[in-house]
């Protein structure tokens, strides 16, 4: 069988597999984010879930006698969210691994590697993710030496909250693919070593694959687990879709499988993980479209995280001397890599992170689009979370999307001026100014760096706190409101992945993608919006995730 006809015959049974009852909502507050008929009553769908009403109560008893209804009683019902910057393996594996997003201290991290270390094999790598130097007594970076007291001959990896570094006890130090020892660099990497030249412990951004390349993959069965973790809890926060960053072959093959069986619960755009299997299948196969799965992007790196002060600055840290962070590819190579996803009819999500990687690849764009003028474009900057205020009209001169993470703000606003000082803040998480400028704000979290709750992100773009801290909100002149929030993850989010055709908004003819939630979000304080609650999820009128009765 040809590959078209097998995809052919994987799309109907994937369609023929999803087919649900009619249905029909009345008596619901149903914000449709539509500006046509923003607030109504009533819903209904047809057995493709696709929405053939929406009005008042009345008019749909007229012109659909006898259909059955749920009554909501008076519940809100908002359009299915989408986190337009997710990484669904990646929130899935670290389910699977010690979590030490909550170690407030070296001592606590330790403590919970212990208590994850004894429920693996003897002699299995020991993985975890979310530790943060930043929340730890003097803030120093660990070390090797800090790991191997307690484990001398269990290789142990963890990587950084931020997923841009990596920090190794000696035992997985020396099974890394290259000797660390010495002065040398990767390009868009660092290193940390001693006086004597030897490695820490701690690998920032490129050099991480040294020791990542080492451990050994993750079989089927459990990329499978993983995979079912991560859907499910997307949809116990009220994703029914989600933008997959970095997507392997081996990850797109799986959603593959699901959503063939009928079995993909929320709708994934998955971006190629950069210029490897991925990106060589999408240009020579072309784009991929089904219900539930498209793939017609790729995602690049530009810089590193702030974080670990790998973010690439025009000027040198105002923390740390002698250093401006980390551009991953030259200037030339960007382009080239620009270049070859341009040429394959793909759109581009760059991370970019520092003002200097943000200036960078709006060039790169601006000459890729020059030479493609076929391309599709609505291309995107990944994060823009520093950037000089001159290149931010570049970006709407481009028609450049800027995806962005709220809750990154409110995550780093802790140190955020020690790193860059007061001049750079002015184009530091400027949602608002974005806004004024005509750009297309699309909003996520980049789970697992960050809760996948999306509420977490609506109430830091609206209230520019955390736990009610600073008083007024950090920059609050950058804030949104709630519509330009909530827009951000529905309407924006869908056309950063050239799906405003369908899902987005509620109206007739578009999916019946939706959540009922426990609270009006427009009725309630600005600082409760963390706390809404999501009773229901439907993805195309099926319900796949109900907490209320």
């Amino acid at each position: 069988m040809s590959r078209i006809a097998l995809s052919v015959l994987l799309l109907l049974v994937s369609l023929i597999a999803r087919a649900v009852e009619p249905g029909a909502i009345v008596n619901a507050r149903i914000h449709t984010m539509n500006p046509d008929a923003p607030l109504v009553q009533a819903m209904a769908w047809d057995g493709q879930g696709r929405i053939t009403f929406l009005g008042q109560a009345d008019q749909l008893a007229a012109e659909h006698p006898g259909l059955e209804t749920l009554n909501a009683g008076g519940r809100t019902i908002l359009p299915g969210l989408i986190d337009a910057h997710g990484h669904v393996m990646g929130m899935g594996l670290a389910r699977l691994q010690a979590d030490l997003s909550a170690a407030d201290s070296l001592e606590a991290a330790i403590e919970m590697l212990e208590a994850h270390a004894e429920t693996l094999p003897e002699g299995a790598w020991l993985t975890g993710r979310g530790w943060d130097q930043t929340r730890w007594k003097g803030q120093a970076f660990p070390t090797a030496a800090d790991l191997d007291e307690v484990f001398p001959d269990r290789p142990v990896w963890l990587v950084r909250v931020d997923g841009h570094a990596g920090w190794a006890n000696s035992a997985a130090l020396e099974r890394a693919t290259k000797d660390l020892s010495g002065e040398w660099q990767p390009q868009g990497g660092s290193i940390h070593r001693d006086d004597g030249d030897r490695p820490t412990g701690i690998l920032i951004d490129t050099a991480m694959r040294f020791v990542e390349d080492a451990m050994p993959a993750a079989g089927e069965t459990v990329r499978e687990r993983a995979l079912e973790l991560a859907l499910e809890e997307m949809a116990r926060f009220g994703l029914t879709g989600v933008h997959d960053m970095g997507a392997s072959l081996e990850d797109f093959r799986l959603y593959r499988r699901l959503d063939a069986a009928g079995e993909l619960s929320v709708r994934i755009t998955a971006f190629a993980d950069g210029d490897e299997a991925m990106l060589d299948w999408l240009c020579e196969n072309g784009q991929y479209q089904s219900d539930r799965l498209n793939a017609r992007s790729v995602k690049l790196y530009a810089d590193g995280a702030l974080g670990s002060r790998g973010a690439a600055l025009l000027d040198e840290y105002s923390d740390d001397a002698d250093n401006s962070g980390l551009l991953f590819e030259s200037d030339d190579d960007l382009q080239a890599l620009v270049d070859r996803a341009m040429g394959c009819g793909l759109q581009l999500g760059i991370h970019a992170i520092g003002d200097a990687a943000n200036r960078q690849v709006t060039d790169a764009i601006a000459v890729g689009k020059e030479a493609h003028s076929d391309n599709p474009g609505r291309h995107r900057i990944e994060h823009v979370q520093i950037i000089h205020p001159d290149d931010i009209p570049r970006l709407a001169d481009h028609e450049i999307i800027a995806s962005m993470q709220p809750i990154h703000a409110t995550s780093d606003m802790r140190w955020a001026g020690d790193r860059l000082g007061e001049a750079r803040l002015e184009g530091a998480y400027a949602w608002a100014t974005m806004l004024e400028q005509g750009i297309h704000l699309a909003l996520g979290s980049d789970f697992p760096v960050e809760p996948v709750n999306p509420w977490l992100g609506v109430h830091a773009a609206v209230t520019r706190q955390r736990d009610g801290l600073p008083p007024g909100g950090w920059r609050p002149q950058e804030a949104l409101t709630l519509e330009q929030a909530l827009r951000g993850f529905t309407r924006d989010a869908a056309y950063a992945g050239f799906a405003e055709e369908e899902v987005g908004s509620l109206a007739v003819g578009k999916q019946a993608d939706f959540i009922t939630v426990d609270a009006d979000p427009f009725e309630v304080e600005a600082s409760g919006l963390a706390d809404v609650e999501v009773l229901q999820t439907v993805v195309a009128g099926e319900t796949v995730f109900q907490k209320m009765e």
